[in-house]
């Protein structure tokens, strides 16, 4: 691995450097956007059948907070009927979509860097494609000589071919995972906003 490296020069380390931060944000996306920490399931049912003999008070509400991300937005909308039991359904839904705000940009932390990744990284490893033509260009004889230098010649074609295949080794599974993340998040949002919206509907049929 490392005559590789070397074979493909200078120009491969920045991409190396991507090729870690985009596993390291692989990973940690993957632990963050877990169906249990983003939104479980029943959990909407549970909140909805405990709120049904009344809205829980401060404590049973800082727990359903600290549950998950549809749990902080489902809290924030108890927490207003709390704080004002005459809280109009405009309001409930300005707060409770404020607190998404504050999930959605949550759920995509990183992911925007992750994309940037992807599409940086065939433009990097362009890069060291164009320095290693340069490599076989200063390789020729000056004057139109024939021969030239053999081993500068092959090193620079194995800078630009190595550094081409790499940047494709980086770019590609960086685009795949940011699709199905941007896919996940996107799903999460949408479930998120629809529990909301079930959540005021139910606390108006109380108020009736």
């Amino acid at each position: 691995m490392f005559s590789i490296i070397q074979a493909a020069g200078w120009p491969i380390w920045p991409l190396i450097a991507c090729s870690v931060l985009a596993l390291a944000i692989i990973i940690e996306r993957f632990i963050s956007l877990k169906t249990s920490k983003v939104a479980p399931n029943r959990l909407l049912e549970e909140v909805l059948g405990v709120i049904r003999t009344g809205v829980p008070g401060p404590d049973v509400i800082t727990q359903l907070e600290r549950n998950s991300a549809l749990g902080e937005v489902l809290a924030s909308g108890l927490r207003a009927v709390n704080a004002d039991p005459r809280c109009s359904e405009d309001d409930l839904r300005a707060t409770m979509e404020g607190a998404g705000r504050v999930v959605t940009q949550r759920l995509e932390h990183y992911l925007s860097a992750l994309a940037t990744i992807a599409s940086a990284a065939p433009l990097m490893g362009l890069f060291g494609t164009v320095v290693g033509m340069i490599e076989i260009f200063g390789s020729q004889a000056p004057g139109g000589a024939t021969g030239g230098n053999p081993a500068q010649l092959a090193h620079g074609i194995s800078i630009a071919l190595y550094n081409t295949a790499f940047g494709l080794i980086v770019a590609i599974p960086s685009l795949i995972f940011w699709r199905y993340f941007r896919g996940r998040v996107d799903a999460y949002l949408l479930t998120l906003e629809l529990a909301a919206e079930h959540l005021v509907r139910h606390l108006k049929s109380l108020r009736k």
